[in-house]
């Protein structure tokens, strides 16, 4: 949050010692470390009355069904598509496999006449 260093905290502590005195200093940080703390518990409290009055879990989960189904489209678009290669390839090689066969009825055709 802020970019406090130990130098900086030195001149603090140094400071407070001296504005706030000895006697003082150790009560004098218990309330300012409850004042935060208190702060923080009602930024906290704060914020989850804003998510849950906006859904923020809702959108949350929302996103996240979104995100899915984007990646069941893709996975039902790259499986038609080596569908497609798949039928692609049989058909090829069906006919090859054809071409292969008429070659070899008709040199046995040849063959029979022949003898």
């Amino acid at each position: 949050m802020f970019d406090i260093g130990f130098p900086e905290l030195l001149i603090i502590g140094i400071v407070s010692l001296i504005v706030i005195g000895p006697e003082q200093l150790p009560q004098t940080i218990r309330s300012i470390a409850l004042w935060i703390g208190r702060f923080k518990k009602g930024f906290s409290d704060l914020r989850s009355e804003i998510e849950r009055g906006i859904g923020a879990d809702d959108i949350k989960q929302q996103l996240h069904n979104e995100a899915i189904l984007k990646e069941i489209e893709k996975s039902k678009a790259a499986i038609a598509q080596t569908t497609q290669d798949a039928a692609a390839f049989a058909a090829k090689q069906a006919s090859a496999l054809r071409s292969t066969t008429s070659v070899t009825e008709s040199e046995r055709a040849h063959n029979d006449r022949a003898e």
